[in-house]
């Protein structure tokens, strides 16, 4: 048996990256695999992250496929286990993130400590925040950010104790800022509080990395976490790791450049217009074009087989909301569906065209475009932008970003590909890689 010292239980694809990327960053050799594995890991390694597709699914399979994930975590041994939900916690009145954790917490009821969780999406370094137990995007509360109006989990509510309240069976307290700021004890003492009155989940307030590590160091003998990635900067240190750049290492980069984006998030729309605008080679599916029947893959993929094998092609379905909008009516109510299908089976088909390189953006595109093609396990490397690493897969010889549609500055696809040929560059020096790539746009966007 493999003993893990961290097992992660992920409720979308880019949210697992998400997470191992902080965990990799921090000394923690990691892998990410797609649904729950059929066999233990081959190599050494210190943490697994298994992604699931559950953040939108209903609530029984999401609970089901959990507990599963679960099972097969504790069976290698992981002495703590993670719940990764989404830094904006994308859910609905109903679940799912209330339903698993009250199922987790079930299953490891045994355990020491288990009694009690806490819940923080917070991730600072991409500008989330939690403060009195309201979740702040950037400067305003989730309530009034774009994740308002999000087509499938629409955030109207911003007091992250009241959400998970018309969630879960057990009761949710809060600890408060100015108890995180009093360090560990502080908050080991506000919990075990908690736990004694009866409280079995406890949303935390943190607005610096300063507050993830301090609860990081509290958490150490609670066997379940709730949290977005950002907690995950505060946990190896409780496993004897330090920050490093050892774990990063991926074999150098081949073959041709791609981008498939799903994601239609403000910040993937400005970098769509980015990539354009720098000249790269851009083709949109249009779904009234799709709902009529038109082969739009064949043309895509026959778009790719002329480019020129040095540039950097984008196939993307983004849009802002009136093209959403466009796209419900011309498919209807499986709009996503299709759109993700079809772009899933382009990435199938540029890789077979010797895509070597390939970025997804958006959490349901990057979960279909990694089922199609057949991945099961990702090694996590370096840091592109906070939240996203390059990955590879093994068994396609395929290095991959999955990125989260809010995720990532705007010129993250030219600047994503500069990122992973300079760390090829300092490994074949033999150079360590120092810190966070400087932002930079490279010439053309391919």
């Amino acid at each position: 048996m493999t003993s893990l010292a961290l097992g992660a239980i992920a409720d979308d694809f880019t949210g697992a990256t998400d997470l191992a990327n902080n965990l990799v960053r921090n000394g923690m050799r990691v892998v990410q695999t797609i649904g729950v594995p059929r066999s233990p890991p081959a190599d050494a390694i210190d943490a697994i992250v298994v992604a699931l597709k559950s953040r939108t699914a209903p609530v029984a399979d999401a609970v089901g496929e959990s507990r599963a994930a679960l099972a097969w975590l504790v069976a290698q041994g992981a002495r703590q286990v993670y719940f990764k939900v989404c830094s904006t916690f994308d859910s609905t009145p109903q679940g799912n993130i209330g339903p698993v954790i009250d199922a987790l917490m079930d299953d490891l009821a045994e355990r020491p400590g288990a009694a009690l969780t806490v819940v923080t999406p917070a991730f600072p370094a991409a500008g989330r925040t939690v403060y009195n137990g309201h979740l702040f995007v950037g400067d305003v509360l989730l309530s009034e950010s774009s994740m308002r109006d999000h087509p499938l989990t629409p955030m109207r509510d911003a007091n992250l104790v009241r959400v998970l309240q018309a969630q879960c069976r057990r009761r949710v307290g809060l600890v408060a800022r100015r108890t995180v700021a009093q360090g560990a004890a502080a908050i080991r003492a506000r919990l075990d509080a908690l736990q004694a009155e009866g409280i079995g989940v406890a949303i935390v307030d943190a607005i610096d990395d300063g507050d993830l590590v301090r609860l990081g160091e509290a958490v150490a003998d609670r066997p379940l976490v709730t949290a977005g990635s950002g907690l995950a900067i505060g946990l190896p240190a409780n496993f004897g790791f330090a920050p490093s750049d050892r774990a990063a290492a991926l074999p150098s980069p081949r073959g041709r450049r791609a981008i498939v984006a799903g994601s239609c998030s403000q910040a993937t729309q400005r970098q769509v217009r980015a990539f354009v605008d720098s000249g790269g080679m851009a083709f949109a599916i249009d779904a009234s074009r799709l709902a009529r029947g038109d082969d739009i893959v064949a043309e895509a993929l026959a778009w790719s087989a002329r480019a020129a094998p040095e540039r950097t092609l984008l196939v993307h379905s983004t849009a802002d909301a009136d093209g959403v909008s466009a796209a419900q009516r011309a498919l209807g109510a499986q709009a996503a569906a299709r759109i993700e299908d079809a772009l899933a089976t382009i990435a199938r088909g540029l890789v077979a065209q010797d895509v070597g390189q390939l970025i997804v953006a958006g959490g349901e595109t990057s979960g279909a475009c990694v089922a199609a093609l057949g991945i099961e396990v990702l090694r996590i490397g370096m840091q592109i932008d906070p939240g996203v690493p390059w990955c590879y897969a093994p068994s396609a010889g395929l290095h991959m970003a999955l990125k989260s549609g809010n995720f990532g500055g705007d010129d993250f696809f030219t600047r994503a590909f500069a990122v992973l040929a300079g760390a090829a560059g300092r490994a074949a020096a033999h150079v360590p890689e120092k810190g966070r790539p400087a932002q930079h746009t490279s010439g053309g966007g391919g």
